[in-house]
């Protein structure tokens, strides 16, 4: 009877656990969403080459130069994680955007992608953050279109860096960040890794605790490179140290950033210069939500970086 006792304790233990994965499989993937968004051909930009110095590399990118005169506010965008492509949607949405509403935007491939030299995949975040050091220089010294203010928007990965690159830099006059963690590498990790598995079918509290060995085989095995490269960066005392204006941006429904827990983290440090605002709806590309828009970057978030880099003098 014992036997009996302990079998069926297996097997509804598995059921409770496996019983909505194997529902949700079978089910099938959700189909994604297909957004309406500005494809590289129909935009006007020039190639520029410039140096990282301090690590040796020849880097390059898209400057896209608004029409007029000038001066004009210029930004530098530092990349998400993985590789670059110069069509991405997300980026060429913001880039379009800001070129047409008087801003110029330098759009540098990342290292290691298209035609700048390096190896993302064993760069520290603070090895990434001296390429953007670099695109500043650039944009400070080059003779092509006349410059006011200088800023940085990061997106994703390339936000959670951005104070850094201000640590490192005296020529940034402000900071924007879309959707960068305010909290450190692992935490983010557990968080999307909980998520993941949320979406494979594991009910909440399963999906949580499982998340701690699969983060653990990431950063152990499967993604030992990356992982051995940036390390549990936590970027909290460079927003410390933080004066230049700053919009933190993040999205309600980010299933890879925990939008309250890095907006309470900002919000911790009682800093005049942060301003930090999460988008009802939103995922992680602070897209339309959906049934109202098919932008991948919904206009309401545009608009805010457009006014506030114009907010700067």
């Amino acid at each position: 009877m014992e036997k009996l006792k302990w079998w069926i304790s297996v097997l509804v233990f598995f059921a409770v656990v496996l019983g909505p994965v194997a529902v949700t499989q079978a089910k099938g993937s959700v189909s994604r969403r297909s957004y309406n968004n500005p494809g590289l051909f129909s935009m006007d930009y020039a190639e520029v080459s410039f140096r990282n110095e301090k690590q040796g590399l020849n880097l390059a990118g898209m400057l896209f130069v608004p029409e007029g005169e000038g001066p004009f506010p210029a930004v530098v965008i530092i990349h998400g994680a993985g590789t670059s492509e110069r069509d991405n949607t997300w980026y060429l949405t913001l880039a379009n955007y800001l070129q047409r509403d008087g801003v110029l935007v330098l759009l540098p491939d990342k290292r290691g992608s298209v035609k700048s030299e390096g190896d993302w995949h064993t760069s520290s975040y603070e090895d990434l953050a001296t390429d953007t050091v670099a695109a500043l220089e650039f944009l400070k010294s080059q003779k092509m279109v006349p410059v006011s203010t200088i800023g940085i928007i990061g997106m994703s990965q390339g936000g959670q860096i951005s104070p850094y690159v201000v640590h490192l830099s005296p020529d940034v006059d402000f900071l924007i960040d879309v959707v960068g963690t305010s909290l450190n590498n692992y935490d983010v990790l557990h968080y999307e890794e909980t998520n993941n598995l949320r979406e494979m079918g594991f009910l909440p509290g399963v999906s949580d605790l499982i998340a701690y060995p699969s983060s653990w085989v990431l950063r152990n095995f499967t993604q030992k490179v990356f992982w051995d490269a940036v390390g549990n960066f936590d970027a909290l005392p460079y927003w410390e140290e933080l004066t230049v204006p700053a919009l933190v941006m993040y999205g309600s429904d980010d299933p890879n950033v925990p939008a309250e827990a890095s907006k309470k983290r900002l919000m911790a440090l009682n800093k005049e210069n942060l301003d930090v605002r999460i988008y009802e709806g939103s995922e992680h590309a602070l897209q339309d939500p959906p049934g109202k828009g098919e932008s991948i970057f919904r206009s309401e978030a545009l608009e805010d970086i457009k006014d506030f880099i114009f907010s700067i003098h």
